[in-house]
């Protein structure tokens, strides 16, 4: 595999992963006592680790040496305030609340560490990259409150860089019950100067439109417990991805036992589409031994490197996406402990979207996406079938393709 093939299948793995050394030179490590870790993002140029904790954020060398870190908590916090009580008066009773480490990402363009916490509703800082100073921490406007949802593993985000002055920054998120203030899926402007009242607002927004999903209040009304999870992101070829673990609101309904459901869905959208038109979701998952494996763990695209490419028979250069799964599709927060590593490549998962999509046009088949349309739709036949149908403004959807 190539070096850094299985970054996020596990933390331990992903950090000792992450060091050039020879066969006889042993594994180097970074342990601290007093704090959970819970992120991790290396750099792409200098190979320096940043790491996110439980009211820390750490910088190490390339062999794991520890050379800076940055006080991130505790915090007087309660999380019943809204917005945090250094904005506005809170009557609720605030105490120490630790400050857990939710996102963690590099941002090239602006030379800084973008790191979201759990305390004040999810705000962020901006951290430089050499010596952790702070730059700034917006939090005085709506728009700087990304998550209410106290999970470490629930959110994640990728930064679509656009010039030299700003990036866009895509931000998915478990809501827990706070739909009103919280979208699900959102697109934010990531700017140069942290400072700028523009920091974090949507990037498109008019009367009817915006670049944000929000899950409906009546589907929740429906399932109260509804939400999605978000396991990973990444960029490829013009759009961006994510892996989500979502309550199957279908099968928990037949379930006449009552019991809860899950299944993962890999996401994909334009990066250009402003308005969110083009989102697609599919179910994937894993079947080993005719046993099923549904609830994703943790992913990470990469390169096959030079035997594992021969062995499926593919370029050196093809995008392979890295998934663990837990078996069956029931307990999502403690899920079974027996698990397995499937690999697909990126090529062929935009082969079967683009392929039942265009089938859909065809009018094949339902469109289904009950948690946020609440009903399946017909596809419907189209008079003139576009060869590629990504990015029109004409779908936003889930359709059933195999990806097992």
């Amino acid at each position: 595999m190539g070096q850094f093939s299985c970054f996020h299948l596990s933390f331990l793995l992903i950090v000792y992963s992450s060091v050039r050394r020879s066969s006889a030179s042993p594994f180097p490590s970074f342990t601290v006592s007093d704090t959970s870790l819970t992120h991790l993002a290396v750099h792409k140029h200098t190979g320096d680790v940043y790491i996110g904790a439980v009211n820390r954020i750490y910088k190490l060398s390339e062999n794991l040496t520890e050379l800076r870190s940055h006080l991130t908590g505790p915090i007087e916090d309660n999380a019943r305030c809204y917005p945090p009580p250094s904005v506005r008066h809170c009557t609720h009773k605030l105490s120490p609340s630790d400050n857990v480490n939710r996102l963690l990402l590099i941002d090239y363009t602006g030379n800084r560490v973008v790191a979201c916490g759990s305390v004040w509703q999810g705000i962020c800082q901006f951290l430089r990259l050499d010596n952790l100073f702070k730059l700034g921490e917006p939090h005085h406007r709506k728009e700087h409150y990304l998550s209410g949802a106290r999970e470490p593993d629930s959110m994640t985000g990728v930064i679509v860089e656009q010039d030299a002055e700003q990036s866009k920054l895509f931000i998915g998120t478990s809501i827990d019950g706070k739909s009103e203030y919280f979208p699900t899926l959102s697109s934010r402007k990531l700017l140069k100067n942290e400072e700028s009242e523009e920091m974090f607002r949507l990037v498109y927004q008019d009367e009817f439109v915006s670049s944000q999903i929000k899950v409906p209040s009546d589907t929740l009304s429906l399932h109260p417990s509804f939400d999605i999870y978000y396991v990973y992101g990444f960029v490829s070829g013009g759009f961006v991805y994510f892996l989500t673990l979502q309550l199957d609101t279908q099968q928990t309904l037949l379930d006449a036992t009552g019991e809860k459901f899950f299944t993962s869905k890999i996401v994909r959208m334009c990066s250009k589409d402003p308005e969110f038109y083009s989102y697609v979701e599919f179910p994937i998952g894993c079947t080993k031994d005719g046993v099923e494996y549904r609830l994703i763990q943790s992913a990470y695209l990469s390169r096959p490197g030079q035997k594992l490419a021969q062995e499926l028979g593919i370029p050196e250069d093809e995008d392979v996406l890295y998934t663990v799964f837990s078996q069956g599709q029931k307990n999502r927060s403690n899920p079974p402990r027996e698990s397995v590593l499937c690999l697909f490549t990126l090529s062929q998962i935009n082969k079967s979207i683009k392929e039942r999509i265009q089938s859909c046009y065809r009018g094949e088949g339902k469109l289904s996406l009950p948690w946020l349309l609440n009903k399946e739709l017909n596809c419907i036949n189209t008079v003139r079938g576009p060869e590629n149908m990504v990015g029109r403004r004409t779908f936003l959807s889930s359709v059933s393709v195999n990806l097992s």
